[in-house]
């Protein structure tokens, strides 16, 4: 199972054919997997049911977290995509010179991948989120894209976040501008100077140099798009402020965690994944890639035995609705006081064995 969590099944069948000797099929593999997978997920929707319901005190997180999360598509049956959201929770490091600049890293990240509407997700990483303790962290960022569901994934889990629009993607919206309104040889050179002005001076000069653009282009649309885009979200390009405070402003790890634990096992040459066979991957991939897996397959185990004793139950209470027991079947005998079950019976007269006779006794010689 966790082999098959890393590996084409295929691949996970052979290699423990090889190196255990065992005779395992890639069918087996599959279902093995797969229901390890599915028993993990009933864990964590019961964790978030619980949550809910009792509102259990959170460990103390670390002093500074970050939480981000993205998506990534994957490939289905019968040609059709769908989006894998995944977010990633971590602790913030101080920041460390590299080159000509300082770079805040994150360590002790731990990932929640699943296949399903954002306000499902939202609240299944409840669960996830209340293990790390981001309640109780002192400070939280958010840095991210600027899609309209992760704001309102922030206001569930953190609403006092410091909201960080992820830096290179504000730098795609300035550099369609230029390469839309500019001519091919100054292009790049504009675009490195409203980035440099937008990372160490922050959003009003640069949004101000677009509006006198969009006064001499006035109904340049993808001008328009991407200015009304970057106006919108002034407070999250704040990267002066941001670096000062020591956050980061890129969100490196959630791309990361696209590739490591979503694409690098869902996205394979010739890959296509049955619909509600991707989550229970997912919830795998999840531990794997967090170095959980000692500490979640304990509970895994247990709510597949669980699971089976349910299974055996329901096939017993199955055959019984499909061949009831006829009524006297059902009813003991009755009897009677006076009866005697058990015939008469008389032991054996006791005959002592020779050898255990005694000593003999000789004849009188009178």
């Amino acid at each position: 199972m966790r082999l098959g969590s890393w590996m084409p099944f295929e691949k996970a069948a052979q290699f423990l054919n090889e190196m255990l000797g065992t005779s395992i099929s890639q069918a087996s593999a599959v279902r093995y997997t797969q229901a390890a997978g599915a028993a993990y997920v009933e864990i964590q929707e019961a964790d978030v049911v619980q949550i809910e319901e009792k509102a259990p005190v959170a460990p103390a997180g670390g002093a500074k977290m970050l939480v981000s999360a993205d998506g990534a598509m994957v490939p289905l049956v019968h040609g059709e995509w769908a989006e894998v959201k995944t977010c990633v929770v971590g602790e913030v490091q101080a920041p460390v010179q590299e080159g000509a600049e300082w770079v805040v890293h994150t360590h002790q990240l731990s990932y929640f991948s699943r296949l399903m509407d954002a306000e499902q997700f939202t609240r299944s990483c409840l669960g996830e989120l209340h293990r790390r303790g981001l309640e109780h962290s002192q400070a939280v960022c958010a840095v991210q894209d600027g899609a309209e569901w992760l704001q309102g994934f922030v206001d569930y889990h953190r609403p006092d976040a410091v909201r960080i629009l992820d830096f290179p993607h504000a730098a795609q919206r300035i550099s369609a501008i230029g390469q839309s309104l500019l001519d091919e040889g100054t292009t790049t050179d504009w675009i490195s100077q409203q980035l440099h002005t937008l990372k160490h001076a922050g959003p009003n000069t640069l949004l101000i140099d677009l509006q006198h653009l969009q006064q001499q282009h006035p109904n340049h649309p993808i001008l328009t798009e991407n200015l009304t885009y970057l106006e919108k979200r002034r407070e999250q390009l704040q990267y002066p402020t941001f670096q000062a405070n020591g956050w980061p402003i890129a969100s490196g790890m959630t791309e990361s965690a696209n590739k490591l634990v979503v694409e690098a096992r869902l996205k394979g040459a010739g890959m296509h994944w049955a619909r509600n066979n991707v989550n229970p991957m997912l919830a795998l991939r999840n531990i794997v890639c967090s170095d959980r897996w000692s500490l979640e397959w304990p509970r895994i185990a247990q709510q597949l035995r669980l699971q089976a004793r349910q299974h055996r139950k329901q096939l017993r209470e199955n055959r019984r609705a499909t061949h009831p027991l006829p009524d006297h079947a059902l009813q003991p005998s009755p009897v009677s006081p006076s009866a005697n079950p058990l015939p008469d019976y008389a032991p054996p007269p006791q005959r002592r064995h020779p050898w255990r006779s005694g000593p003999a006794v000789l004849p009188s010689k009178n």
